[in-house]
C-alpha cells in the first residue's frame, strides 16, 4: 500500500523516506496549498535522496520516487496562456533532473477541466508520468472528469479529497472514484485532512490502495518539519492493511 508524503526540502524527504514513505511529492508554499519547487530544491532532494538509497544500507534497500508539483500560483486552477509558457518550460527543466512524476491539473472558469491546456502539459511532460491534482477538487462533477482522463495514459494517479475539504468527510465518494477506477491503469490518491489517527477506520471505509499526507506527519501545520515517528506510524497501519 502507497504512502505518498508532502515534502518542503531534502532534509523531509529524507526523513520521509528513512521513516517508511514510498514517494515523495514535493512542493513549496505549502500554506497556499503546494505550488513549484525551485529547480535548486528539486536537485537538493534528488541527490539526498539517491546517496540515501546508494548508501548500501540493509534498512533501505528501495528508491523513492519524487513527484514535482506544477503549479505557477495559488489564484486558480485557470491559467492563462503565460502561465502555461511558465509550467511547460519548467516541465522541461525538469526532465534531466531525476524526478520521476509531475503533479498538475488545469481547469476552465465553469469547473471542467481544460482539455486543451491539459494536452499541452501532457505533451510537455513526455515520457514521464503525472499525477492530476487537487484540482479535480473543484470540478463540477468528478465521475465525469474521471472518465475524461481514463483517456490520458500519462495521467497515473488522482489526488483527491473527494470534494471535500477533508478526505475524512468524503469516504462515500472516495470508495464510489475507487469503484470507478477499475479496469483502468490509474489510482486514486486520497489526501487533505488525513491524519495518522484516522488512518485505520479510513483505509476499512474506502479500501484505498494509496494515500497522501502532509500535515497529518507534522505537529502544528504547514508550518513545522515533518515527524518521521508520524509518518512511521503511518507506514505501519498500511501494512496492516496490506
Amino acid at each position: 500500500m502507497l504512502l505518498e508524503i508532502i515534502a518542503t526540502t531534502a532534509d523531509e524527504a529524507v526523513t520521509a523516506a528513512l521513516h517508511g514513505a514510498d514517494r515523495i511529492e514535493l512542493i513549496s508554499d505549502f500554506e497556499q496549498g503546494g505550488l513549484s519547487p525551485n529547480i535548486d530544491v528539486v536537485v537538493e532532494v534528488v541527490e539526498a535522496l539517491k546517496r540515501l538509497e546508494q548508501s548500501n544500507s540493509s534498512a533501505f534497500p528501495r528508491i523513492i520516487p519524487i513527484h514535482a508539483m506544477v503549479r505557477p500560483h495559488s489564484q486558480s486552477f485557470v491559467y492563462d496562456e503565460t502561465d502555461l509558457q511558465e509550467m511547460i518550460t519548467y516541465m522541461r527543466s525538469l526532465q534531466s533532473k531525476g524526478i520521476h512524476a509531475y503533479v498538475l491539473g488545469t481547469l476552465h472558469t465553469d469547473g471542467t477541466i481544460d482539455i486543451q491546456s491539459l494536452e499541452r502539459l501532457l505533451d510537455a511532460a513526455g515520457d514521464i508520468p503525472v499525477t492530476f491534482h487537487r484540482a479535480f477538487d473543484e470540478v463540477a462533477d468528478q465521475q465525469e472528469a474521471l472518465s475524461m482522463l481514463f483517456q490520458y495514459p500519462q495521467i497515473k494517479w488522482i489526488l483527491t479529497s473527494g470534494g471535500k475539504p477533508s478526505v475524512i468527510d468524503a469516504t462515500e465518494q472516495i470508495v464510489r472514484l475507487i469503484e470507478q477506477t477499475n479496469g483502468h491503469d490509474i489510482t486514486i490518491l486520497p489526501g487533505s485532512g488525513l491524519t495518522v489517527a484516522a488512518l485505520p477506520s479510513f483505509l476499512s471505509a474506502t479500501k484505498a490502495q494509496a494515500v497522501h499526507l502532509g500535515t497529518g506527519v507534522r505537529h502544528a501545520g504547514t508550518t513545522t518539519p515533518i515527524d518521521g515517528s508520524l509518518v512511521r506510524s503511518a507506514r505501519q497501519i498500511l501494512d496492516q492493511f496490506r
